[in-house]
């Protein structure tokens, strides 16, 4: 246990334990009728509330712990990032959003099944669940960390390991019996809990520097490297550079289509609004408000650069005993800046009141995880196998779903787990790896829809060449296949954002390469 932390903060963090428990025992007692109110809330939830969930879960602990992270290595060119976001949310509202509602669909696969067959709809849905559980599986394992950190004073292996299934243990509570409904309240909560945790660290991290807010701001303009910190546009044209201008207008547009539209664990979100009107209000919402949510977490790394490493920022006998203390603890770690000042800088009570926002963080892409991949599961594949054979009332498939997510639960931790070996290997800023590994799904999943939205061409057999080539071309762009055959270094440094342009392409061509059959050539 860390030394730092006091009865206080632990009062509080149990303390919101059961307060989450509660809640979501509470948010059980109106038990799901049918499939669709356990996946889809019948669709009756209110946009705000629907917004709210889309934006914690899109943030959660990526955001929490990764944009610090950013801010603390890099400048604010990530809170730029949200320009893709408005691009992405203007072409899923436009084009995809109404075709949902219109088929009434519960998962997004459904329109392959409409447009070609079941058999693209399963493959889309199968791509989609190896990807989510990568995605929510990196984000679980960001979280342990945080959580190894409070328990064990460390992030070696085993520490890891538990804090993971802990955490998976606790999300799986809250979320098994209420669905959907459970998921988007209790994603309000945590919202409101993580947010106002990130502003009090802000706030005490700022009142913590003796310099004047003019001598901040000129130090971060000014840093010994020679880094502009407080730079937003990022005009360069390195490719190895995710968050550069040209490379936000394109594969990071690109991400946030994928996860706005053809991500099951967002775009659920979206389809439990009564309609398109207000499942496209709610994605907007979502964005707009991301930008000051980033622009928070990126300034908490800001500070936290002043705070360690400008010592005639701080006074250079403080800076020198913290970089020490850090060195000391954790080997130099990073990744562990912002939680190791969480516990040894911050005071009692308030240390665990921003621990609870972690964790708040973290159950935000739990829940939702394990809800949406359950929904695919037995929507896309269970159901129509089930039905084949013979009838099956809708209390039988909502029971369905709560077995699966016990299932994808154990996936999603193994993921996490492995997700720690090979975070470590790449050494990868935590945001970086967090967004990555999300393109090896979407790389296939955009190639095909693109196909759909944009052609009449295309098959069920292309729609699964497509999905898999998607991911094996951003399988060959990783650093640890480009090591392993040999290929020249220089491969290994594209970011994730170029090498979704690349197997986006690749994925449409593919997917394109067929003429569809007469009865396919509708528009849908």
């Amino acid at each position: 246990m860390s030394s730092g932390f006091t009865a206080l903060d632990w009062f509080i963090v149990v303390g919101y334990l059961v307060l989450l428990l509660v809640m979501g025992w509470l948010l059980t007692r109106r038990k799901a009728e049918n499939s669709r109110d356990y996946f889809l809330g019948g669709n009756q939830m209110p946009y705000w509330v629907v917004a709210v969930s889309v934006l914690a879960t899109s943030q959660s602990a990526a955001t929490f712990l990764g944009g610090p992270d950013q801010g603390y290595r890099g400048d604010y060119s990530y809170v730029a990032s949200n320009i893709g976001a408005v691009i992405a949310a203007l072409f899923v509202a436009r084009m995809l959003v109404p075709k949902f509602y219109a088929m009434k669909a519960t998962t997004v696969y459904e329109l392959l099944g409409a447009r070609y067959s079941t058999r693209a709809m399963k493959a889309a849905g199968g791509m989609y669940l190896l990807g989510r559980l990568l995605a929510s599986g990196a984000r679980l394992y960001m979280a342990a960390i945080a959580v190894a950190m409070i328990l064990y004073a460390d992030i070696k292996a085993d520490s890891i390991i538990w804090a993971a299934f802990i955490m998976m243990a606790l999300g799986f509570l809250v979320t098994f019996l209420g669905g959907i409904r459970s998921v988007l309240w209790s994603d309000l909560v945590q919202f409101g809990i993580y947010l106002l945790a990130a502003a009090l660290v802000l706030y005490f991290l700022w009142s913590q520097v003796p310099a004047s807010a003019g001598e901040i701001i000129s130090g971060l303009q000014n840093a010994p490297d020679g880094q502009n910190k407080l730079r937003f546009f990022n005009m360069n044209l390195n490719f190895s550079e995710p968050f550069t201008l040209i490379s936000i207008l394109t594969g990071v547009a690109l991400l946030n289509i994928g996860n706005f539209g053809l991500d099951q664990d967002t775009s659920q979100r979206l389809l439990t609004c009564k309609d398109a009107k207000h499942g496209t209000r709610a994605l907007f919402v979502s964005v707009v408000v991301a930008v000051p949510v980033v622009w928070l977490f990126v300034s908490i790394g800001q500070l936290l650069h002043v705070f360690y490493d400008r010592p005639e920022l701080m006074g250079r006998v403080a800076a020198e005993t913290i970089n020490g203390t850090i060195n000391r603890e954790f080997s130099g770690e990073k990744i562990t800046i912002f939680m190791h000042y969480i516990l040894n800088e911050m005071p009692p009570g308030l240390r665990g009141i921003v621990t609870v926002g972690v964790i708040a963080a973290a159950f935000s892409t739990i829940n939702s995880g394990l809800n949406s991949m359950s929904s695919v599961v037995v929507q896309d594949f269970y159901r129509p196998w089930r039905e084949s054979k013979n009838a099956q009332s809708e209390t039988h498939y909502v029971r369905a779903g709560q077995i699966s997510m016990g299932l994808v639960g154990v996936g999603l931790f193994l993921t996490a787990v492995l997700c720690f070996y090979w975070q470590r290997y790449t050494e990868m800023a935590l945001l970086d790896f967090a967004l990555s590994v999300m393109v090896f799904a979407y790389s296939g999943l955009l190639g095909v829809y693109f196909t759909v939205v944009f052609t009449r061409r295309g098959s069920t057999n292309s729609v699964i060449a497509a999905l898999a080539i998607g991911f094996l071309v951003t399988l060959v762009q990783q650093s640890y296949i480009i090591d392993m055959l040999g290929l020249p270094a220089s491969w290994a440094s594209l970011a994730f954002s170029w090498q979704l342009c690349i197997g986006t392409l690749v994925a449409f061509l593919v997917c394109a390469s067929t003429q569809a059959a007469p009865q396919n050539t509708g528009a849908i």
